[in-house]
């Protein structure tokens, strides 16, 4: 059966599968929110597809997304991070994920855990946008520039209003598939 899907997605099978299986899906358990927040911080200035194309990689190379672990990541584990070319080796973005880890698990401890933090900006439910085509799909908005300003404060990096928004559409904070998108029904 051919289904009907937002445009952006119809390059391969990577990207229908992603779509199709997490893209938009809410997301409330910790860990897969800080892979998709170290995933989309990886994106910054640069392709979704390409992060994604390297996702298992990134998965190795970041202890799982266990964010305990990355916390812990010393300059040797940096530098051999810088090494692998499996990844983007960005070293500001190498960086930016272990003091992020840092602060995501600050976050846990004042509100219990990060979903808890992330999702009271929208009251625990998915924002539905119901574009009608993908030129309706803002970059940001106002509630992703309160978000990434917030999270700036509580010192994680590469989370700008961008960043931010693409994070709130991938953990199904909002909700942005075109309403004649088959994964609406």
């Amino acid at each position: 059966m051919n289904k009907r899907r937002c445009t952006w997605c119809e390059k391969d099978d990577l990207y229908r599968n992603y779509h199709d299986q997490e893209w938009g899906k809410p997301i409330y358990d910790d860990q897969l929110l800080f892979e998709f927040l170290i995933l989309e911080t990886f994106q910054a200035g640069l392709s979704w597809y390409m992060v994604l194309a390297k996702r298992e990689n990134f998965k190795k190379a970041f202890a799982y997304f266990d964010y305990k672990k990355v916390a812990q990541f010393d300059e040797d584990k940096i530098q051999e991070l810088l090494l692998d070319a499996g990844i983007i080796r960005n070293k500001l973005k190498v960086r930016a994920a272990v003091s992020n880890a840092i602060a995501f698990m600050k976050v846990q401890d004042e509100f219990g855990s990060f979903s808890n933090y992330i999702w009271k900006f929208t009251d625990g439910k998915p924002i539905d946008n119901c574009p009608k085509t993908l030129r309706e799909v803002p970059a940001s908005t106002p509630l992703s520039d309160a978000i990434s300003k917030d999270l700036k404060k509580r010192g994680f990096k590469f989370v700008g209003t961008t960043v931010v928004y693409a994070h709130m559409q991938a953990t199904g904070m909002v909700n942005d598939h075109v309403v004649d998108c088959w994964t609406r029904q």
